[in-house]
Order: C-alpha cells, then structure tokens, then sequence
C-alpha cells in the first residue's frame, strides 16, 4: 500500500474520531427501555400499582414512567416522601368512607382504595429581591421615598341642603268648628312673634261654654246659692250639683281648647261671653305655610298656619358608605354656601341616620347649623367638609404602593441598585398617603415613582414566578 494511501486513512480516522467527539448528535446512541415507575387508573386519582393488571374500579391499569417524573429539588424531597404515604382508604363510591387499613367497602363490597397524604407547603423564605442598575434607574426617572410615622389627616367632603329645624316647626289648628271672622296675619312669610294675634273665630260651642263658665263662677259667688243648697235637694232622685265642680269642668275645657289662662281672666272680668276668640301664634317665626282665610268654615283638626323658627337650621350631607367609620356625632363640620362667598361656617353633627340610600349607596348626615341672622334659607344648596384625625400612622406616598388587584406591592431599596418586592396590607387612605399595618417597617426606602417600570424590570427576571 502506497505512502498516500495511508495518509488518507489516517486522516479519515482522525476526522471520524473529532466528528464523534465534537458533534455526538450525528451518532445517536442505541435507546434504553423506559423504566415504570408505577402504574395507575387514570378515573382513580392518587392510586398507584407497582404491578400491571386492573384497577378497583375493574380498568387496565396504565404505566408511568420514571423519566417522566419531575426532578426533585433538595427541599423538596421531603415533602414527596410525605406524599407516597397513605392517608387513609376509601370507596370510589362512597367517599365519606374512611379507613386506616385497606379491605372492602362494607356498602357496596368494592377494593377501597387509598388517598395519598398531602404534601406540606415548604416553609423556606423565597427570595424576592431583583436588581437595577443605578444607571437604569436614572433614566427611567426612580423616586424614592420613606417609611414614616406622621398624623393622618382625612377630609371627607359632601353637597348639603339647607332645611328647617324640625323640633322648630309648629302648626296651628283648632279643637273646635267655627267661622274665621278676622285674619291678623295674612300672608305667607310674615314673621310673627310668640302669641302674637293670628286671627278670630266665632264658635257656637265655644260661646256657650263661656256662658257656662260665668253662671258657674256666679253660682260660686252667690252666698244665696250656698244658704238654699236644700233646692238641689227637692227629693231623692234629684241630683245634687255642685258650682264649684262645674266652674272647673268648664275651665278645664277652656284650656283644652287652647284658650289662654290670660283670656279667661279677661272673661272673668268682662262678665260675659266673647263672641269672637282671639287664636294667637304659639312660637316665633316665619309662616312658611297659611290656609286660613276670611270667612271660611274651619272643622277640628284642620292645619291653618304652619311657623317654622328659623334661629336654627339643619343641614342634612351625604356621605359614602366607606366614608362612614370616620364620621362620628358630635364632630364639628365646615360649611360654605356659594351665595357667600370667602365666608365658612361651622356646625355640629347631630345624627347619623341607621341606614342608606340603596340607589346612591350614601347615609344622610344631620348637621345643626346656628341661623341667628336668617342668613341661611331652607333648600339652600351647601358644601361641606369633616376634618377627621387619624392620629399618628406609619404611613408611605399613595403612588408608592401598586395594587394587582388581589394583593398590594411595594418595592423596597435595598441599596447599590438591589430591590424586594414586598407585599404589605394597607389601612386608611389619607391626603394622599396610605396607612401601613403590615409589611414595612420605620425608615425603610420605597419606590414611589416609575414603580411601573421597575414593577416591570422584576417580571423580566421572573421575581414573582419564584412564588409558583
């Protein structure tokens, strides 16, 4: 063989021994059986054979295999180990039976088959922190701020409406039927003063019983009446009557017609029956209702004036449900009107009504506001505004913190460009900061702009996925 044929060989052994050793891919290697690890039913979850053949449930048994299972982690060992064992047996069938050994369902004879214990949750801290580099966080504009304890301050605001006092507010009506003679307040509006004249009435009953009162106050007076009492004696089925007891009787009826003890005086000394009664105002105030008019016929019970005193209003605001923890009875509340401007007034909250307006999702709030002027009208249109001190909270930015919906996040500086993504649990909501009950401690630096694009920068290293 000649000098150059061998040289050929030479190179073509070397060649093939660099190709096998270089790309091991062009010599596929001859394939391994596939070891079972087990086999199972795939209707019966957890159950596992180390042998083929059917399962309880009378299917053929189907294998799994060993390259197919995931690769353990160290810390995960223990946890598969606790997942091979039994935790109890049971029917297919009849799930609430339990039982530590295996055997046969006493309802329906069938191979109980067993349930495997649950493996635990690893307890190990994952870490999620991811870094930024300082030049990084230049560009995209990071802020930071800190962790700090401060005063909370919350305002809560709501539109308001003037309205009257109720406990301020009376009406004026009769007892008894008659015609009104005179109207001495004759339109609505006026302004009257306590028992100031509001106008006359004649009434039939109401004369007769003046007439009633007088013989009575007479008969009482009348020394002949007490000597000749044996009059009222004629027999024994008479009836004796006393003055005195119909003096009062018919007094009594007078005040509960509301005529006034001064009137009745003025009766007494007059000696004889008023044809037409004087109904005076029983508060002072503004008429903001009149139905009285002259010469008309009026029955018991009918409303012919309403007087509302107007020294005090309410002013009733309504205020959002997740508003309503803060507000309290007794709180001073701030109150401007647009028809004066640059001025502010300040009331007192009152009353909190005990429930909503299903259609607003809103609880009315009563506020007594002082109206010693009559500045204020009823259904005028107000603003107002409650101040309410949360005290002192550690507190960070509201746009530090972002909120995915299920749980809020923060990231924490950790310093030379490392960041944590921190999940913290929030409380109250106030100018602009939130209230921190969990998750971050005294002087710690967070994020409180651009926390998008770092939000972003962690995904892209998969810092959340470590949850999974």
């Amino acid at each position: 063989m000649s000098k150059k044929i061998i040289l050929v060989l030479v190179g073509l052994v070397v060649l093939a021994g660099s190709a096998y050793l270089f790309y091991p891919k062009l010599f596929p290697a001859k394939k391994k059986a596939r070891e079972v690890a087990y086999w199972t039913d795939p209707m019966i979850p957890g159950f596992k054979s180390p042998t083929p053949g059917k399962s309880p449930m009378g299917m053929e048994m189907i294998p799994v295999y060993a390259d197919s299972q995931m690769v353990e982690t160290p810390g995960e060992h223990a946890a598969h180990g606790q997942e091979n064992e039994v935790d109890y047996y049971t029917c297919t069938m009849h799930p609430s039976i339990k039982s530590p050994e295996p055997g046969k369902c006493p309802i329906c004879s069938m191979d109980l088959t067993p349930v495997m214990k649950k493996p635990q949750a690893s307890t190990e801290k994952v870490d999620l922190s991811f870094s930024v580099s300082p030049v990084k966080q230049q560009l995209i504009g990071v802020k930071f701020s800190t962790a700090e304890v401060v005063e909370l301050h919350q305002t809560i605001r709501a539109v308001g409406r003037v309205d009257y006092d109720e406990r301020k507010v009376a009406v004026v009506n009769l007892k008894i039927s008659g015609w009104i003679k005179d109207l001495l307040v004759d339109y609505t509006g006026q302004l009257v003063r306590k028992s100031q004249p509001l106008f006359t009435i004649y009434s039939p009953e109401l004369v007769s019983t003046q007439e009633e009162y007088l013989q009575a106050r007479r008969a009482v007076q009348s020394t002949a009446i007490a000597a000749t009492t044996t009059d009222y004696r004629q027999s024994a089925s008479t009836v004796y009557i006393n003055p005195q007891e119909v003096l009062n009787t018919t007094r009594q009826r007078l005040l509960l017609w509301d005529i006034t003890e001064e009137q009745i005086v003025e009766l007494e000394k007059r000696g004889k029956p008023e044809t037409y009664l004087t109904i005076h105002s029983p508060i002072a105030g503004n008429v903001i209702n009149k139905m009285a008019l002259k010469g008309m016929h009026v029955e018991p019970g009918m409303e012919l004036y309403k007087i509302a005193d107007l020294s005090a209003v309410w002013v009733y605001a309504d205020v959002y449900e997740y508003e309503l923890p803060y507000v309290k009875v007794g709180q001073e509340a701030a109150i401007t009107l647009s028809y004066f401007p640059g001025e502010a007034f300040t009331g007192k909250i009152t009353y909190i009504f005990p429930y909503l307006n299903m259609n607003t999702r809103t609880a009315r709030v009563r506020i007594e506001l002082p109206n010693r002027d009559g500045r204020f009208k009823p259904e005028m249109y107000a603003d107002v505004e409650i101040q309410v001190d949360l005290g002192k909270k550690l507190a960070i930015p509201e746009s530090a913190v972002l909120n995915t919906g299920v749980r809020q996040i923060v990231f924490v500086d950790k310093g030379n460009g490392l960041f944590e993504v921190r999940f913290v649990k929030l409380g109250s909501r106030a100018e602009g900061l939130y209230e921190i009950k969990e998750g971050l401690a005294e002087g710690e630096r967070v994020v409180s702009y651009a926390n998008f694009l770092i939000d972003a920068e962690s995904k892209v290293q998969g810092v959340l996925q470590r949850l999974e």
